[in-house]
């Protein structure tokens, strides 16, 4: 009981320092990202990228989907998006896993009893003779 409680402050603390750090962090890595000297870099790359497009024949419409793609690769929503996407599909991973390996341990323990089974039945069929 005493390790419950002790474990549901120690989860209080961190969700306060998480709640705090944060928003820091997103602020810190925003400011970064869109700083005026990176939006124009963002700007240059993404004009060379449709144009690129462009020249390779793509049509204007193919060329606007793809060039708003790439640009939203640039998008912070996007990037947690992907990072808490990657990380769902890790435990689902995991989860799968997890249910093949007890799966195989079942069948493994199965086929083990079945074996003593029949070797049990072979020892009655001697003691028989």
């Amino acid at each position: 009981m005493m390790d419950d409680e002790h474990d549901i402050e120690k989860l209080k603390e961190v969700m306060s320092v998480i709640s705090v750090e944060i928003p820091k962090l997103l602020d810190a890595i925003s400011k970064t990202m869109y700083s005026p000297e990176n939006a124009q870099k963002l700007g240059e790359q993404t004009a060379a990228f449709y144009t690129k497009l462009k020249e390779a024949g793509m049509s204007e419409e193919q060329a606007f989907k793809l060039t708003q793609d790439y640009m939203e690769n640039f998008s912070l929503g996007n990037m947690i998006g992907t990072v808490i996407g990657s990380a769902s599909r890790k435990d689902d991973f995991d989860h799968e896993m997890e249910e093949m390996i007890q799966k195989r341990i079942k069948k493994k323990m199965k086929q083990k009893l079945k074996d003593d089974d029949d070797d049990e039945d072979e020892e009655d069929d001697e003691d028989d003779e």
